[in-house]
């Protein structure tokens, strides 16, 4: 119990930790931000789909929120939420309230409060680029995920082709050819798909699959074109798309490997 009531002074106290975390303190991320965004929610989706199994036993979704993604884990026996905002892990908990498949709990990603082991699957999508140490969530991820256990990644791309296009143009002053992460506001940052990857393998994961996502993130389409017709589109192309990474997300499968141990 004590363990607990530090974790959670943590994460109100910004003084009692040791890592920045961003501020959800309302429901605009929900009512607002993804109410304007409903290509890059079906996007997301088309990804997820692609990449976790229809079924399985015990999964943690990490960065929950309001529980945006929950119907496309219907197939799963147990599924915990967790998320640092007080205020969304209410609005799961009072959303999901009849379902006693789901368990929301508040936490932040560096201190997972959940036993060595106990998932078969892990989802964290528009996590990463809040996170300044991804070395020390990967490991905990590691950690909660059982042997051989599946990691479904998504962040930030650094490299998409609107930052190269931008950056051959001398319109940006920063290469997203370099490993570094950027920091394109305060505490949100994208990457490199390489420096991901390294950081994976060095937490004990085994990189398996990558898709890249929000192909037609732009404005003016997003605006006229239905994100149906937008989504037919993307589906088809962004597992063949992968290896060049042009889209602004990039998602990954990774194992954790069975000889790995954990942090």
């Amino acid at each position: 119990m004590t363990d607990q009531r530090g974790r959670l002074a943590a994460i109100r106290d910004p003084a009692a930790r040791d890592h920045a975390l961003p501020r959800y303190d309302d429901l605009a991320y929900r009512d607002v931000f993804w109410r304007e965004r409903a290509y890059e929610d079906l996007a997301d989706r088309i990804a997820l789909r692609a990449l976790l199994p229809p079924t399985g036993e015990r999964l943690l979704e990490v960065g929950a929120g309001f529980g945006r993604l929950v119907p496309e884990y219907r197939g799963w026996r147990e599924i915990t939420l967790v998320d640092a905002s007080e205020s969304h892990v209410a609005a799961a908990g009072e959303a999901f309230a009849a379902d006693r498949r789901i368990h929301v709990e508040l936490a932040d990603a560096y201190e997972l409060p959940f036993a060595a082991a106990a998932f078969e699957a892990l989802v964290c999508v528009r996590v990463l680029h809040h996170i300044e140490r991804p070395e020390a969530v990967f490991a905990e991820f590691a950690r909660v995920l059982v042997p051989g256990g599946l990691l479904v990644l998504e962040f930030a791309n650094k490299r998409n082709l609107k930052a190269v296009i931008r950056w051959y143009l001398r319109r940006q002053a920063w290469s997203p050819f370099d490993a570094s992460a950027h920091e394109y506001r305060p505490l949100h940052l994208s990457r490199h798909p390489a420096a991901v990857r390294r950081q994976l393998r060095a937490a004990g994961f085994r990189v398996e699959a990558s898709l890249t996502a929000s192909l037609f993130r732009w404005p003016l389409l997003s605006r006229h074109v239905p994100e149906t017709w937008l989504g037919a589109l993307e589906r088809p192309l962004q597992r063949p798309l992968a290896g060049l990474a042009p889209g602004p997300s990039v998602w990954l499968t990774a194992r954790r490997a069975p000889g790995a141990r954990a942090a």
